[in-house]
């Protein structure tokens, strides 16, 4: 059983506030669940506090699958990190989540449209064991919470390309999980596909993030910054780049994958309007993952 989600950047963006602005919180709902998706991720605009964001969501029969948590472990001890970290842990909780969305963001320039890709924070050789057992003990106390951590590898962070991925699965423990992003490893050069085989046991979130490759490659040829290739339309939705995602989804499948697939493609709304891309995205999903073998649960857990 799977459940395909999104994530409410297409319409208003996080690292960018001012792209989507003028789109409220309620018109982004009803089109994610007019496009069929069971749940949503959260945003800049969801409210903080458990009573209020049901209140916001039960009305278009959406799920919170989980939100985005800001790491600074390079720079922080493991218990400083779960102190801090405890305001979006207890609305996770409460809102039923099964996975926490991780990133280490010491350094992190994906939020500057005017730092180019090349001046990404790299970690030093030396300080590998110290974070890898650091976020080993974190994942630790999140498993005894009740909530996986699902680590987010992503443009412009310590974290990006393929062997750093496969670096940190290899250094850490099982507890910390790996959230598959198909669009960030596809832009730092990866292969999404090898990733997903290799490590299809310790997936514990999925992020359907298709690319134009080409848009990619001048990126980084022009060495633009994370947001100006965004804003050029380096992703998109599921089915309108160049990745083939049935391959990635046998692999899940022959690993009983039972998350969320969520569409999460950041696009500038005046050149890709949101409904029309997000139903785009959950048709290609909804056939690529019954052709590999998955059942999907609608919103209300009946099988489609």
């Amino acid at each position: 059983m799977i459940k395909i989600g999104t994530n409410p950047i297409a319409w208003s963006n996080d690292d960018m506030q001012e792209i989507g602005g003028e789109t409220s919180l309620q018109t982004c709902l009803q089109e994610a669940a007019a496009a069929g998706y069971a749940g949503i991720e959260l945003g800049h605009k969801f409210p903080r506090e458990a009573v209020a964001l049901k209140a916001e969501l039960a009305p278009h029969g959406l799920d919170l699958i989980s939100g985005w948590y800001s790491s600074f472990l390079l720079d922080r001890s493991a218990e400083d990190e779960i102190a801090h970290m405890q305001p979006h842990l207890a609305l996770l909780k409460a809102m039923g989540c099964g996975v926490m969305v991780w990133a280490e963001c010491s350094g992190a320039i994906h939020g500057d449209r005017l730092m180019p890709l090349s001046r990404r924070p790299r970690m030093a050789a030396a300080d590998w064991e110290g974070f890898s057992q650091k976020l080993t003990q974190v994942a630790n106390y999140l498993a005894d919470q009740g909530v996986a951590m699902a680590y987010h590898h992503h443009m412009g962070t310590v974290i990006e390309t393929e062997d750093e991925v496969c670096k940190l699965m290899e250094m850490t423990g099982d507890t910390v999980g790996l959230l598959l992003d198909t669009g960030h490893i596809s832009f730092a050069g990866g292969n999404p596909g090898r990733l997903t085989e290799k490590f299809k046991h310790r997936i514990r979130h999925f992020h359907a993030k298709d690319i134009r490759s080409d848009v990619a490659r001048a990126a980084v040829h022009q060495d633009k910054s994370f947001l100006e290739a965004v804003l050029d339309g380096v992703y998109t939705v599921p089915g309108d780049g160049d990745i083939d995602y049935r391959p990635l989804f046998y692999s899940l499948f022959g690993a009983n994958y039972q998350g969320w697939v969520v569409v999460e493609a950041e696009q500038d709304p005046e050149k890709a309007n949101p409904f029309i891309y997000a139903r785009k995205g959950y048709d290609y999903l909804r056939q690529a993952l019954q052709e590999t073998g998955f059942s999907i649960a609608g919103k209300k857990g009946d099988i489609e």
